[in-house]
């Protein structure tokens, strides 16, 4: 007698998920690089140029607390001005420093280089605010006041927005440069231009002891400045096969 036991078919296994390993990109997406980086560091440089025309009589480092004071009492309305436009500055560039990270990543930088541009970028916009702060509040002391707490916030925001500016700044163009050259995502007289810039920031720092070094911030922030917008131009939006 024929058996009626049915056959069983055998189980068609699954399909095995496919599993995106960390840090590549799933089939069929496009890694984002976020949004394009020539309008935060315009913005950046149009309130940079606006800080320094408004602020163009300011005294020096060298002048007296009573000279500090005279000039805060005549022109108050220009210094919360001139505070105004530093610290409105700092935003786009924290801005263009998180662009420049995710582009980078976009990119497919993993080195520390993509780090240090964003650490740089931020602790940079940070000095920036804390020199507008200082800034502001010395431009609102009454007639009465010590003329060494005038010459006390002078110093903290020349300091704030000078050196410790130029020394971090120095570190979000390190980043950029090093990672650039290693990767030739941009052209090596940038890159080379870049490294010099950080050098010449790292360097301002003895001019904590030393006045003649303080002649080298203003080389970090004007030609820094220009630099960073011919970067943000010249930077690629994606990797170029090394095939081509």
């Amino acid at each position: 007698m024929p058996s009626t036991t049915p056959k069983t078919s055998p189980e068609t296994s699954p399909t095995p998920s496919t599993r995106t390993a960390p840090g590549e990109h799933a089939p069929g997406r496009r890694p984002q690089g976020g949004p394009p980086l020539p309008a935060p560091v315009l913005a950046f440089a149009v309130l940079t140029i606006g800080y320094v025309v408004v602020n163009s009589s300011t005294p020096r480092p060298d002048a007296s607390g009573k000279e500090v004071l005279r000039y805060a009492r005549d022109n108050g309305t220009t210094i919360e001005l001139g505070s105004l436009l530093l610290l409105a500055s700092a935003t786009p560039l924290a801005l263009l420093a998180a662009v420049l990270y995710r582009r980078l990543r976009a990119l497919g930088i993993t080195a520390p280089g993509s780090a240090i541009t964003l650490v740089g970028g931020v602790l940079a916009a940070v000095a920036l605010s804390g020199s507008a702060l200082f800034g502001w509040a010395g431009g609102r002391l009454p007639m009465d006041a010590d003329p060494a707490l005038a010459r006390a916030l002078a110093d903290l925001s020349f300091l704030s927005g000078g050196v410790v500016y130029s020394v971090t700044f120095a570190l979000l163009v390190s980043g950029i440069s090093v990672t650039g050259l290693m990767t030739r995502l941009l052209p090596r007289p940038l890159t080379w231009t870049g490294l010099a810039l950080a050098a010449v920031g790292m360097v301002s720092l003895l001019s904590l002891i030393a006045d003649p070094f303080s002649y080298l911030l203003p080389v970090v922030r004007f030609g820094g400045l220009i630099w960073l917008v011919v970067t943000a131009f010249l930077l690629p939006r994606t990797r170029p096969s090394r095939h081509q």
